[in-house]
C-alpha cells in the first residue's frame, strides 16, 4: 500500500460519527424512539464509525507493517458503517421503518 489512507478514514469517520450523534440526540429530544428502528441503526453506525476512528488513529502511530493491517481493518469497518447508514436511509425512504 503506497498511500496512507488513515488520515482520510479518521476525518471522514469522525464527521459521520458526529452526524450519527446528532441523529440520536434529535430522536431522544423529540421522543421519537418508541417503536422505531432508526435509533438502533444509528447506534450501530456509531459503533462502526468509532471503531474505524480508533483503528485509523492507532494505525497512524504504529510501525509500517502493523499500520497497514490496522488501516485495512479501519477501511473495512468504515465501509460497514456506510452500509448500515445506507440501509437505514433506504428503509426510511420507502417508509419501511418510521
Amino acid at each position: 500500500m503506497a498511500e496512507n489512507r488513515s488520515p482520510h478514514i479518521l476525518s471522514t469517520s469522525a464527521n459521520l460519527l458526529g452526524i450519527c450523534f446528532i441523529v440520536l440526540t434529535s430522536l431522544k429530544k423529540l421522543a421519537l424512539t418508541d417503536g422505531s428502528l432508526i435509533d438502533e441503526f444509528a447506534v450501530a453506525a456509531v459503533m462502526f464509525f468509532m471503531t474505524s476512528c480508533i483503528l485509523s488513529f492507532i494505525s497512524m502511530r504504529r510501525q509500517k507493517t502493523t499500520s497497514q493491517r490496522l488501516e485495512k481493518t479501519a477501511d473495512i469497518v468504515f465501509l460497514s458503517g456506510l452500509v448500515i447508514l445506507f440501509i437505514a436511509t433506504i428503509l426510511i425512504a420507502f417508509n419501511l421503518i418510521k
